[in-house]
């Protein structure tokens, strides 16, 4: 019996009965054979701590542009946080923290630069040239995984890893009771929970860091409800967690904190996310990441070699100039648009 083997055996004597079980993965696109070492979740978890587009979250935005000072969050911090708060609800549940952790740390892949901001550059002006396309960081994530990373061949992760990526996503909606019916699994609800928890409580924290907001903002109900702390709110949100769905087949918040959260995110995007001094931000972004879009689209020869496309039809060239801002990391953006757009000076080392 392999180390593997006696793994997957283990799981079955200590993990809840709806748990999902990695002897009972549905495989990959491209079947393999099995690890000897590793199931085939903490396999997939150690393709996605390897790939570059792991390392380049550390250079994303999170709400604040590449900031100088040092304890901002960035997209791989926040990433960081999720896996966090998602393994400590996963092992407090008995579910498969591994499979939970490997859908934590991909989930934000596709993210591109400029935080959400980005996002909603990209989706307006990929749809100029493909109306019927819409670009979402969650999906991005899974061409990432599937068709971007190691030169095209992809990470060939599990089925249960891809699928919890593309669901992990709410958007601006509100969490409700019944998160775990949207989800193709446990796991995958626990993330999709941890990941609101995360960002509400370190975008507050960091707001608050940028003299954005104080926590006088707050509604002080809310405050008395959820704690003073940043830490003491993190744990107060992960226990209602805990506590409403263990022993349960499900992952839910009691209705008082999903009330809470939902009021303490909606106060997040007025206050925070389109504040005045983050909107001129936004705008700046932008019209950095269209102007860019609009060049590479006239100059796809331009693109990086392994992201050109492969005929010349519009769709096929949007894809790639797409799939390659995507990738970019904040400062790279800023570099390539300055090199396109920007007169060099003349004379001394910069020509």
């Amino acid at each position: 019996m392999t180390i593997r083997e006696r793994l997957e055996q283990l799981e079955y004597q200590i993990l809840a009965p709806y748990a999902t079980k990695s002897a009972e993965s549905r495989g990959r696109p491209i079947p393999e054979p099995p690890d000897p070492v590793r199931t085939a979740f903490q396999r997939d978890r150690d393709r996605i701590i390897h790939s570059k587009a792991f390392r380049r979250l550390k250079h994303k935005t999170q709400v604040f542009l590449d900031p100088n000072e040092d304890h901002y969050r960035t997209r791989l911090t926040h990433t960081l946080e999720v896996a966090q708060i998602a393994r400590t609800i996963s092992r407090a549940l008995r579910l498969n923290e591994d499979l939970t952790e490997a859908v934590a740390l991909a989930h934000d892949l596709g993210h591109p630069p400029f935080g959400h901001t980005g996002e909603e550059a990209l989706d307006a002006i990929l749809r100029k040239y493909i109306p019927t396309a819409r670009f979402r960081h969650y999906e991005q994530s899974l061409r990432v995984v599937d068709c971007i990373e190691k030169d095209g061949r992809g990470l060939n992760l599990t089925h249960e890893v891809r699928e919890g990526i593309v669901g992990h996503s709410k958007g601006r909606a509100d969490l409700t009771a019944h998160e775990t019916q949207k989800t193709v699994h446990l796991e995958a609800a626990v993330v999709r929970i941890a990941d609101r928890i995360a960002y509400l409580n370190h975008d507050l924290d960091d707001g608050i860091r940028a003299g954005l907001l104080t926590l006088n903002d707050l509604p002080r109900d809310l405050i008395e409800f959820l704690g003073e702390t940043h830490s003491g709110r993190i744990a107060r949100m992960v226990m209602d967690v805990v506590e409403q769905s263990d022993g349960k087949p499900t992952v839910q918040m009691s209705e008082p904190m999903l009330q809470a959260v939902n009021q303490l995110k909606e106060f997040m995007f007025e206050k925070l996310y389109h504040h005045p001094k983050v909107q001129k931000e936004r705008e700046k972004m932008t019209r950095i990441l269209h102007q860019m879009f609009e060049y590479y689209m006239e100059n796809p020869s331009e693109l990086s070699e392994k992201f050109r496309p492969a005929d010349d039809s519009v769709e096929a060239r949007a894809q790639a100039v797409c799939d390659y801002l995507a990738g970019m990391t904040d400062r790279y953006a800023l570099y390539k648009y300055e090199s396109i757009f920007l007169p060099r000076t003349w004379g001394g080392s910069t020509l």
